[in-house]
């Protein structure tokens, strides 16, 4: 028997790759919540006129990654649901960030980055003369953090409004801890080799100018080659993402898996060759287990047997984030469209940034936003454990504040998310490759993906299960 751990959108994938690998395969997940999607949640009107994402509501095309994504939900039958933004939509030119005390437009074209656009001081491409001037690090560095590197090799403006801003979206995390080598590898890895990024991206594009591009590697999908033919931005699923792990889950059942919500798991136990699992007062004993739970919940389990295990999987740190979605009973209440707009973390404000939903979707006669807020400054900014009431005011204030827009929402949902988001500070794929070099040596039978481990992005937690899978296999 085969077991995976946690019913989120990677523990899915992880038993539809178990499932194409061995049919036949006993498989049971098991789900400690109520229901499967982990931070993926959409909640419908009850008129059905607008959406409420509580976790991620798009998707990006563009990668290997984001294929196989696509490639997964051809294969579930949702092609056809399919909502794309085009790269000439609004909402995917229109992305601003709120800075010295207004919103600023970022630019979306070549010529936005000659002239110089607020909050910057001089125009972008300065940034790449500050690169090429600034020479070699002294030393070589095996890691640093985003906002060093930045402020390294493409100056403070750019590390304080353009980087900082951004790792807000992506993860809530402060650029002053949050790795380079994991999250801007390629360009780090030519800055340490190269004296530069801007020389090493010359110096790669010079010597594989006469190389014949590689014709290896898998083909398209015909929703990635549709997504590619139509320029696609970003793109979600009609009825909300929740429509993904919910389609997925009703697959995997149709193919004889168990999913089982509502668990406790209680114990762990390694013998040998299998894992003694201990769910509900039940054991089972495993062949094999796929872990996608949060690094620090999996740490628990393994203590006892392999405290160096469990103390590598705990130094991942997590960050707790408010999301809070409001509805306003009017289309006409943004100023300006766009996807929305990013807080850097210089403005010293309590939100991280706010999505314009209504301009992304068609959310009929409404105006639907989501505020985030908290993330690497929840504490300092709400205490340890402030009210919804409370969590609800501070977005209002600042919706109030930076969109003119007054008045109460209509409908409004606070989501209070506790450790939701892995931080990959200076160091992680160190930290992740210690604990999976750790199994390996030991020939445990246990497999990890998920957000703790490989990327938080939808599409990046796909192709970790997916190369989970590939690794059981592969041993």
């Amino acid at each position: 028997m085969t077991a995976i751990l946690g019913a989120g959108i990677s523990g899915l994938a992880a038993g539809h790759y178990l499932r194409k690998k061995a049919a036949s395969l006993p498989l049971t997940i098991y789900e400690a919540s109520d229901r499967v999607g982990g931070w993926i949640r959409s909640e419908r009107s009850a008129k059905d006129d607008f959406i409420f994402e509580a976790g991620p509501r798009t998707i990006r095309p563009k990668g290997p990654a984001a294929a196989n994504t696509l490639e997964l939900i051809e294969h579930l039958g949702l092609a056809d649901h399919v909502y794309s933004i085009s790269s000439s939509h609004t909402a995917a030119r229109n992305r601003m960030i709120y800075a010295k005390g207004k919103l600023n437009l970022l630019p979306s074209s070549l010529g936005g980055l000659l002239k110089t656009v607020p909050p910057f001081t001089k125009p972008l491409y300065f940034a790449a003369f500050h690169d090429l001037l600034a020479g070699r690090s002294e030393s070589p560095l095996q890691d640093e953090s985003m906002y060093s590197f930045v402020n390294r090799r493409f100056g403070k403006e750019i590390a304080d409004y353009a980087v900082s801003s951004m790792l807000c979206g992506i993860c809530a995390g402060n650029a002053k801890e949050i790795s380079v080598k994991f999250l801007m590898k390629e360009l780090f890895e030519r800055e340490q080799q190269h004296g530069g990024v801007i020389k090493g991206i010359l110096k790669e594009a010079l010597v594989n100018r006469n190389k014949k591009k590689p014709t290896t590697g898998t083909p398209l999908g015909k929703l990635a080659q549709r997504a590619k033919s139509e320029n696609w931005s970003i793109y979600s699923l009609r009825g909300g993402l929740q429509t993904l792990p919910d389609t997925l889950a009703t697959d995997l059942q149709s193919k004889g898996v168990s999913i089982v919500t509502g668990t406790k798991f209680e114990e762990l136990k390694f013998d040998r060759d299998r894992i003694l699992l201990r769910v509900d007062g039940k054991e089972h004993m495993l062949q094999h287990l796929v872990s996608s739970i949060p690094s620090y919940k999996l740490a628990k389990h393994v203590d006892l047997q392999h405290p160096a295990l469990a103390t590598t999987l705990r130094s991942i740190p997590f960050v707790d984030v408010c999301v809070i979605n409001l509805q306003y009973q009017r289309a006409d209440l943004l100023k300006q469209d766009g996807f929305g707009f990013l807080v850097p973390p210089i403005e010293n404000l309590p939100i991280l940034g706010v999505i314009f939903d209504s301009c992304c979707f068609d959310m009929q006669d409404s105006t639907v936003l989501t505020v985030m807020m908290g993330g690497a400054w929840f504490e300092q900014w709400f205490g340890k454990n402030p009210s919804e009431d409370q969590l609800l005011e501070v977005a209002l204030t600042n919706v109030q504040k930076i969109l003119g827009i007054d008045q109460r929402p209509d409908a409004y949902k606070v989501n209070l998310l506790r450790n939701c988001i892995p931080q990959y500070t200076v160091g992680h794929q160190q930290r992740v490759s210690a604990a999976r070099d750790y199994i390996a040596e030991h020939k445990l039978p246990i497999a990890l993906c998920g957000a703790s481990y490989d990327g938080v992005g939808v599409n990046d937690v796909i192709l970790s299960a997916r190369n989970s899978v590939d690794t059981i296999f592969s041993t």
